[in-house]
């Protein structure tokens, strides 16, 4: 059997990047930390990436086009059944990318590219929740006035694009941990949804509410089996 090729090096350092950013907050990840998680010299860093900010950008751009391609799909939400997951669906992706959310005021004051980049990403946010909020409205899920839709829509926004740091603040030990995860999209998804309820369909609005009691409920573990 044929060997696999070896990963690239520059995907390599990225995805460690990535993961060291997520752990320990890019503030406190310096390049020698990254070449010596990689097990590579700084010189070999410096051949891929120059700088510190050479990689936050690439990993901002990687970010941004997964974000793109998923946030297009906004259209396609008739009912609360798409909302929740195309919401958990974004949920994720922040997650898989969380250094940016929870320093990014910090990201954003030092790096002329995603202070710029960044404010597309809320636009076409915004965008793509109003393209949410009117397909449940054209298939009868939800009644909204019009006046009311763009403040909606940022709102949910604020809620989206917030949420892990609001998770941080409440427990800056653990909220942003792995074993964190699954409960802190849950929670997100449940509040930026939950935004719609005055305005959802009587089914639809007993629906979201059956979604989040049985995705909140815990995990019980299968008892095993007596001989």
């Amino acid at each position: 059997m044929a060997k696999k090729a070896p990963r690239r090096t520059a995907e390599r350092i990225l995805e460690v990047t990535l993961d060291l950013f997520n752990r320990f907050g890019e503030p406190n990840v310096s390049t020698t930390l990254i070449s010596a998680e990689l097990s590579i010299s700084p010189g070999n860093l410096y051949y891929h990436y120059p700088a510190k900010e050479e990689l936050i950008n690439a990993l901002f751009d990687r970010y941004e086009r997964g974000l793109t391609e998923l946030l297009n799909a906004s259209d396609g939400v008739r009912d609360v059944e798409d909302a929740w997951f195309f919401m958990h669906s974004l949920f994720e992706l922040i997650w898989e990318y969380r250094f940016l959310y929870r320093d990014l005021n910090d990201l954003l004051s030092n790096n002329r590219h995603l202070e710029t980049h960044f404010q597309s990403v809320l636009k076409h946010k915004t965008r793509a929740i109003r393209a949410l909020l009117d397909g449940m409205a054209q298939s009868g899920a939800l009644q909204i006035d019009s006046r009311e839709a763009e403040p909606t829509a940022t709102s949910m926004v604020v809620v989206l694009t917030y949420w892990l740091s609001f998770e941080y603040v409440r427990d800056p030990r653990h909220a942003l941990e792995a074993d964190s995860a699954q409960m802190a999209l849950l929670r997100g998804a449940h509040h930026v949804l939950n935004l719609l309820l005055p305005y959802l369909e009587a089914g639809q609005r007993l629906h979201l509410l059956n979604l989040v009691s049985a995705y909140s409920q815990p995990v019980q573990p299968v008892a095993s089996a007596v001989g």
